[in-house]
């Protein structure tokens, strides 16, 4: 029956109680009834049966028939039911669970088979899922796989219906036994390739990342089975759920590994094989441009490999560690000694401090004992790592950079130990080495992939470019903080074009010189407001423009909203669900908020939207960690600080809960929602924009006092004359 015929039919009614909708049914003509939301929906289904003569009405339930939601209708729900709905009578969850476990425990295979696959897309809805477990359903899923006679079909979406059943975090991960993980393990380890097969292991992944995750004590056990050679197998899948899934796994072993563990599997993810497949099977065969969950998945990924740095990062010098003054040794032996072989008898001969005056060309803060100046953390002993990896695999470059300083006047020199130290602090700051991967994060860097020793090839081509930069600007060790300012622009800048290699990212580099850098600060400036004046006449305009531009500003946000934003989406628990998304869109008239489910790269019509909220029925807009969906967010701030929710004056849907993807949406949708409420936009995108805009009509308002000093105050009003008696006479 066409959705569209019923709503062109469905008669308008003046009690705002009453919903005008169609109830579709199996072999039965389609019914236009009124839904009352005061009245039972024990008493609106008993109404419907009794049209179409049907008995047991307890036996029924109403299910949505939008194309992005089937769920049933509930009493919690029933407000998404509005005029020109079309709903569907069907079992009610506790029947269809009842039915789909007896066709499970006496049908044929393939009845089975097709009771799983039903199972699989009826468990995506709450209200089924707590009928099938209430009614032991999990379990005997759980047994179901774990026996490991399952094959085929009624493998595939007995894994998926699990997994979807868990997705609502009623069960605890902790239910699960060695014999079901090592039995989903096997599906993993198990290298076949079929169509049936690809959804086998994509739902296993799937369960041993959760399990990982979520369980308190299982993570031994999956690491236990899982080789990496197998998920490395699967990276090179055909099939991206499958790459998806299995690199979110090395994710989890990789979050939840102890410190020892952490650098074994780093050692193994950096070797040049394991590189290469992920270079080659999921960077490069998409061109960079990896799905949203995709990136996720490699941000996290780069962000636990750099994250092994941060031990080393806030470890000091200790003045026992033997080799680290071995490394200082070498620092001062490949940059001024041309024989090996002399260098290490003469090394035998001195004292360490007769080296003073290398170390001082050296560029150390502490010439008589460098080890000194790696007592500070950040940057800690991850700098003298740096600096002698950068001597021993690139020394041409390093003897030419400490020879080069060598030959200044002292005023101008570089200081190659102290500038070292700083920069990898500075590098340090630019990559959050240290921070915890956001939920939200997806700034990875393709080029991190293609060395195993990538901060390192880093900094190695940063220092090169901090001793050109030093150069250009001429400077002195008075200059130090202003060389170190154009030096983080350079690289951020460079950074931000996400060259795929490291080559591309020093050939950025060249180009972005210091002329090149003041050059475009002095570009940002003049699109800036050019001058900063407290003049009184300037105050009083910009108070009396000041409406007008907040007005354009609240114009763009509504114009944001009517265009709508993929979210991603979260559970109860402020849990971030993998690949499910939501859209949600302002409806041209901006009185109803239109919402459903979606794919990563859809954008759905309000048509297409199935979920309505009225703008009227929103009570007030919190944020952060007042958003009943984060209330049990414990130390997640990327999470929390990113979240708002819509109040509602419903007694069954208390909330519309959010996550922005970024802060500039975030900015933009709680604006907007407090434009359309009444409220004061107070965002920091609303500062900058104000001031940007104020700054341009105040430009070109004053177009015509060009050149004109515009006095702090204005000049006085004179006295009224004495008298008035004077005018032109026309003779």
């Amino acid at each position: 029956m066409n959705t569209k015929v019923f709503k062109t039919q469905i008669p308008t009614t003046t009690d705002s109680n009453i919903v005008k909708i169609a109830v579709e049914m199996a072999d039965q003509n389609p019914q236009l009834k009124g839904f009352n939301q005061t009245q039972p929906l024990s008493a609106i289904i008993q109404d419907l049966c009794n049209g179409w003569n049907l008995s047991d009405s307890e036996q029924y339930a109403l299910q949505f028939s939008e194309p992005n939601n089937s769920n049933y209708v509930t009493e919690k729900n029933r407000n998404e039911v509005k005029n020109g709905s079309v709903l569907r009578l069907a079992h009610s969850p506790s029947k269809t669970a009842h039915d789909i476990l007896q066709k499970l425990n006496t049908g044929s295979n393939d009845e089975k088979v097709s009771a799983l696959q039903k199972l699989a897309s009826l468990s995506t809805d709450i209200t089924f899922a707590l009928e099938f477990i209430n009614k032991q359903g999990l379990g005997f899923i759980i047994q179901l796989i774990e026996n490991g006679k399952c094959v085929g079909g009624m493998l595939a979406y007995s894994l998926l219906s699990f997994v979807e059943l868990m997705e609502h975090g009623i069960v605890s991960w902790d239910i699960l036994e060695v014999p079901f993980i090592n039995t989903v393990a096997s599906y993993v380890n198990n290298q076949s390739s079929t169509a049936q097969d690809a959804k086998v292991v994509q739902a296993s992944l799937s369960i041993l990342e959760n399990i990982v995750l979520n369980s308190s004590g299982k993570y031994g056990q999956v690491e236990k089975e899982v080789t990496f050679p197998n998920l490395v197998m699967h990276l090179q899948s055909q099939n991206q759920a499958i790459q998806l899934n299995a690199i979110a796994l090395i994710n989890a072993l990789f979050l939840k590994a102890d410190p020892a563990k952490r650098k074994a599997i780093s050692g193994t993810l950096s070797s040049k094989q394991v590189r290469n497949v992920i270079w080659s099977n999921i960077i490069q065969s998409s061109s960079g441009q990896v799905g949203t969950e995709m990136a996720h998945q490699l941000y996290v990924l780069q962000t636990l490999s750099l994250g092994l740095l941060e031990q080393r990062m806030n470890t000091k010098m200790d003045p026992q560690d033997q080799d680290a003054h071995d490394k200082i040794k070498e620092l001062r032996r490949i940059a001024f000694d041309s024989d090996g072989a002399n260098a290490t008898d003469g090394g035998a001969r001195r004292q360490h401090g007769g080296f003073a005056k290398d170390y001082k060309k050296l560029g150390f803060k502490c010439d008589i004992n460098p080890a000194l100046d790696f007592t500070e953390a950040p940057p800690g002993m991850l700098a003298l790592d740096c600096m002698i990896y950068f001597a021993r695999s690139h020394t041409e470059s390093y003897t030419k950079v400490v020879l080069e300083n060598s030959c200044r006047a002292d005023e101008h020199e570089c200081p190659f130990g102290r500038t070292s130290i700083e920069l990898v602090k500075l590098l340090c700051e630019i990559l959050h080495i240290g921070e915890p991967p956001s939920e939200q994060g997806q700034n990875y860097h393709p080029m991190f992939f293609t060395h195993d020793r990538p901060f390192e090839e880093f900094f190695c081509i940063c220092i090169v470019l901090l001793n050109k930069t030093w150069k250009e600007m001429r400077a002195t060790t008075e200059d130090f903080i202003k060389v170190f300012s154009v030096v983080k622009e350079q690289i951020t800048r460079a950074l931000a074009a996400q060259p795929v290699e490291l080559s591309m990212f020093k050939a950025r580099l060249q180009l972005l010189t210091y002329a090149e850098i003041t050059n475009l600060w002095q570009q940002e400036r003049t699109s800036r407001e050019e001058w900063e004046s407290h003049a009184r006449p300037v105050t009083q305009l910009k108070e009396m423009i000041t409406p007008e531009i907040m007005e354009l500003i609240q114009q763009q946000r509504l114009g944001f909203l009517v265009e709508g934003t993929r979210f991603t989406k979260y559970s109860n628990r402020g849990q971030r669900i993998k690949d499910k998304f939501w859209y949600v869109r302002l409806s041209p008239n901006h009185k109803v908020f239109h919402y459903g489910d979606c794919d990563e790269k859809s954008q759905p019509s309000l048509e297409e939207l199935p979920n309505k909220l009225a703008v009227v029925d929103i009570k007030a807009l919190v944020t952060g960690k007042e958003c009943p969906h984060m209330k049990d967010v414990r130390g997640r701030k990327t999470t929390y600080h990113l979240a708002f929710s819509l109040t509602l004056d419903s007694v069954d849907v208390t909330s519309l809960d959010f996550v922005a993807p970024d802060e500039e949406v975030f900015d933009y949708w709680t604006d907007g929602i407090n434009a359309l409420l009444g409220n004061k936009m107070t965002s920091k995108e609303t500062e900058n924009d104000l001031g940007i805009l104020l700054s341009m009509e105040i430009k070109l308002r004053l177009l015509d006092a060009e050149g004109v000093d515009i006095p702090q105050e204005p000049p006085p009003i004179p006295d009224d004359p004495p008298n008035y008696d004077f005018c032109y006479e026309l003779k």
